[in-house]
């Protein structure tokens, strides 16, 4: 039987973690996995929320980093976390996405000899000033099993030097979660409560500090989201961050005049509830372009580029960066052009992503 330490460290992480610890319970007699939540992000109505919604078992071991730097929260994280593996001796570590928690605990692991498992392993944005991109990077370097979501990933560990054998081509475990969850999602009364009617309205999520920090940024993307808003009401669950810079900067009366609707963060059922009906998206989130292609919702990427490419070349997303004259007329292009709403749903993106994962560690053995 292999024991798995399973990390969790913010709220992508869960949707991520849900379905690879589901299949690994239901396989009691090969698997023994144990939750790791580092507390690297932690709002306890919101934490809870997500493990209720997804299903996640209450987590073995819970860290409390909390906020910090960059550099103290991996700190607090490898401190909090290297006693935990003395004491369990895994024969895996089980590490997902690339936020610091991520790296933190693979870094741990290497230092004591512990093999790492890391799922979404090889994507690149090519965006050194992301530090997601570092923890990417990183957390390959480090992995003994590098679990792909798609083709691109493996070519990019291919190209970075790292052995066939450790490469496992497995799916989205992020669309396992989707799957799985969309028939229940239908229950929630987000829309009801919003007034929400039809599809005649947009989701946005914006909180990328390169996006919501710098005024200027921030300025261009309002004006753009402005114009945007007077054609179709958008609908914002605001981040906490971006609701302090909304304030700070003095857009707060803008935002008040305009069509667009801030909203508390909604819990994953709800959230999916709202997204899943919109007839746009807009987003600067990584998972939310993985989410529309499957469901063949148009999304516009708030970004000069992803690490998701396949969502552009195979899905219903388009990179339309910064520049609110670019955005507007990727929007404007939609309204005007309904696309077919007609899946093209990468390879492996199945809901079975979980199963694979799971083959692929225990034909890695311990």
């Amino acid at each position: 039987m292999l024991k798995i330490l399973n990390i969790v460290g913010a709220r992508p992480n869960f949707m991520k973690i849900a379905p690879i610890v589901r299949e690994l319970r239901r396989r009691e007699d090969e698997f023994r996995p144990l939750i790791v939540h580092t507390g690297q992000h932690y709002d306890e109505a919101m934490s809870d929320s997500f493990f209720r919604d997804l299903g996640i078992p209450a987590p073995d071991y819970h860290l409390e980093v909390g906020s910090a730097s960059h550099a103290v929260q991996t700190a607090r994280i490898m401190t909090a976390f290297e006693p935990v593996v003395l004491e369990e001796k895994p024969d895996w570590v089980l590490v997902v996405g690339d936020v610091n928690s991520t790296i933190a605990c693979a870094l741990v692991c290497a230092k004591l000899g512990v093999r790492v498992a890391h799922v979404e392993a090889g994507l690149r944005s090519r965006d050194r000033a992301m530090p997601e991109e570092i923890n990417r990077i990183l957390t390959d370097a480090i992995s003994d099993l590098l679990l792909t979501t798609s083709q691109d990933a493996d070519e990019n560990l291919a190209q970075e030097g790292v052995a066939a054998e450790k490469i496992k081509f497995v799916g989205n475990v992020m669309i396992d979660s989707l799957f799985y969850n969309l028939e229940r999602s239908k229950a929630s009364k987000a829309r009801e409560n919003l007034e929400l009617t039809g599809r005649d309205y947009a989701v946005l999520t914006l909180h990328r500090p390169s996006n919501v920090d710098d005024e200027a940024v921030f300025g261009g993307l309002l004006e753009a989201l402005e114009a945007i808003s007077e054609r179709l009401p958008i609908v914002f669950p605001v981040h906490p961050r971006t609701r302090a810079n909304i304030e700070k900067f003095g857009f707060g009366e803008r935002v008040a005049n305009s069509g667009i609707r801030l909203i508390e963060p909604l819990g994953y059922l709800d959230f999916m509830n709202l997204y899943s009906g919109a007839r746009l998206v807009l987003t600067d989130s990584g998972g939310l372009q993985e989410e529309t292609t499957a469901l063949a919702i148009p999304c516009l990427t708030l970004r000069e580029n992803t690490e998701r490419p396949i969502t552009i070349e195979m899905g219903t997303n388009q990179l339309v960066g910064t520049n609110p004259d670019k955005i507007k007329q990727a929007a404007f292009g939609i309204l005007d052009n309904p696309p077919v709403r007609q899946a093209k749903i990468p390879p492996l993106w199945d809901g079975r992503a979980a199963e694979r994962i799971a083959a692929a560690l225990l034909a890695a053995g311990g």
